[in-house]
């Protein structure tokens, strides 16, 4: 097992993740500049988060457009397990591998604090160490965290399953003051139908090295390298 970490021009969470895989996790991992255009061997890929360009024209616009995300792209359509976090997450739904798109905060600030979220299905690699609506907290630091999907593309996602978490408050309910950016439907992660892209706002790898093995970031990484 080997995850890899894509860095982009503006990532400042590529190291956070090489440290948190290899001296948290125990796994190795290795960076992969976003100018290559071939993947090395590795079993799990993490588009971290950041500023990548600049966040010029959208957040993640892009990067999309990187020459390392055609490979991405590949790895994704053959099953391969993929993960953007945060910046990560933009990147996706710009290269168009999940639904969706990320806007700016709804009260027009960088928000960085801890969060709630609550486990919305426990039935994909990287939630199936939690229990269904298992509340966890976990930070965020983003901008452009803000959600957003028509209609019928969330009753899709519902209907699916493809809705990871949900922001909440510390006993798992659904509300205004609990939705730190205003994300549709208090969402804040997804994946898609296949089950193995996975996007989410929070960062679990600032939640390393709480007591044990109990941190939510450290159980969530963990079920990606089992």
């Amino acid at each position: 097992m080997r995850f890899g970490v894509i860095v982009f021009p503006g990532s400042n969470c590529d190291r956070d993740c090489l440290y948190f895989i290899e001296q948290i996790v125990g796994v190795p991992s290795i960076p992969i500049w976003h100018k290559e255009e071939k993947l090395p061997d590795v079993d799990v890929l993490i588009l971290p988060g950041g500023f990548s360009y600049g966040d010029y024209l959208r957040t993640g616009a892009i990067s999309a457009h990187s020459p390392i995300m055609k490979a991405v792209k590949q790895r994704a359509y053959e099953g391969g397990t993929v993960l953007g976090i945060c910046n990560g997450f933009q990147i996706l739904t710009e290269a168009g591998l999940l639904p969706g798109a990320l806007l700016r905060n709804k009260n027009l600030k960088f928000i960085c604090k801890p969060t709630f979220i609550r486990v919305e299905t426990k039935e994909t690699i990287l939630t199936k160490n939690f229990i269904h609506q298992e509340v966890i907290s976990m930070p965020i630091a983003h901008a452009e965290g803000n959600y957003y999907i028509e209609t019928d593309g969330l009753l899709g996602l519902t209907e699916n399953n493809q809705i990871l978490f949900r922001y909440c408050d510390p006993n798992g309910e659904l509300s205004v003051s609990a939705n730190p950016n205003g994300s549709v439907d208090h969402i804040a992660g997804i994946c898609n139908r296949e089950r193995n892209v996975f996007g989410m706002m929070p960062h679990p790898e600032r939640d390393a090295e709480g007591l044990a093995q109990q941190a939510a970031g450290i159980r969530m990484l963990l079920s990606l390298s089992a």
